[in-house]
């Protein structure tokens, strides 16, 4: 099987990508930029997994697009939702990809991480699949969350704190409504 990979950075494709590739399904990565605030947090995500996708020989497409202001109208007064917002369209941009190039089917990382809503991913995954015309691989990468976290650590890789987008950096500090005290020094 050809293979599309939404990944969504360089820690969360270590443990899919190694079991995809013991499957022996063909792979490609696609990094999908525009959830992903502040700018400088985009870019050092998308070098670490450059980094990591040349160790590996993996061959990687970079989206080019950096759409802030259309993830921020999509979820402005949304807030609650914006993560099935998020998830449609790097879901759907890496489907359309998958179609246009000939792969058999497309899937994401985020199914590796233990934080992400993954019932809502496997949902919008199967919908945008028959919506493009192309089937969703699922598999529940969730088994393997110490395993990339600890390969990740000893590769040196950035690991950043949060999701991606302006909202979750936000949780991360305020997750309660109250500044984290250490912050604050």
């Amino acid at each position: 099987m050809k293979l599309l990979l939404h990944i969504c950075c360089g820690p969360c494709s270590i443990y899919p990508i190694r079991v995809l590739r013991e499957k022996n399904v063909f792979l490609n990565g696609y990094f999908y930029r525009s959830n992903i605030h502040p700018y400088t947090e985009c870019l050092k995500r998308q070098e670490t997994l450059t980094s990591y996708a040349r160790q590996i020989e993996l061959p990687l497409m970079v989206d080019e697009d950096y759409d802030l202001e259309g993830f921020l109208r999509n979820a402005v007064y949304r807030e609650t939702e914006r993560c099935r917002f998020c998830y449609y369209h790097r879901l759907t941009a890496t489907a359309r990809i998958a179609k246009r190039e000939g792969f058999d089917a497309f899937s994401t990382t985020l199914l590796y991480s233990k934080y992400q809503k993954h019932d809502l991913i496997q949902s919008i995954g199967r919908a945008v699949g028959e919506e493009i015309g192309l089937p969703f691989y699922y598999e529940d990468f969730r088994v393997g969350w110490k395993e990339g976290v600890s390969v990740s650590k000893q590769m040196g890789m950035y690991r950043q704190q949060y999701c991606g987008c302006i909202y979750s950096e936000k949780e991360r500090y305020l997750g309660n409504g109250r500044p984290v005290d250490s912050l604050i020094r």
